[in-house]
């Protein structure tokens, strides 16, 4: 019986470990591709040339209204497929959203459509230091 026990708990121990794995290995895979379309820069380099950039906020609306960088255009990672169009690719696009999470699913998808120059912004909004704007 404690043989039992002990190899039903072997089996729960190996399954985690498998789901960790992979889900590590996902991550890592995303990173990479992530990395081969878009570059992820710090707050002042994306300052520095943000006034030359498209700078697209992915945000949800509301969360855009309460706060975003100056400058900044909202384009929800929810429409994002169905409106992504109204960027150009012949200018540098950055993307930023709360985390980075968002903008590597949109960098990866600007990437597959040809975009070249895309850049993430590291921090995200959420510890964004730069001016910014609340619309009323």
């Amino acid at each position: 019986m404690v043989i039992a026990a002990i190899s039903g708990m072997t089996v729960y121990t190996i399954i985690l470990l498998v789901l960790i794995i992979a889900w590590a290995a996902w991550q890592l895979i995303t990173v990479v591709r992530r990395n081969q379309v878009s570059t992820v820069i710090d707050e002042e380099t994306f300052q520095a040339g943000m006034r030359k950039a498209q700078v697209i906020d992915l945000r949800e609306k509301k969360d855009f209204d309460a706060g975003h960088i100056l400058g900044a255009r909202n384009i929800p990672y929810s429409t994002f497929r169905t409106y992504h169009t109204g960027i150009r690719s012949d200018l540098p696009v950055y993307l930023y959203d709360q985390g980075k999470a968002l903008s590597t699913r949109a960098a990866l998808m600007l990437g597959k459509e040809g975009y070249k120059d895309i850049s993430i912004l590291k921090t995200g909004y959420a510890r964004w230091q730069g001016k910014t704007k609340k619309s009323e």
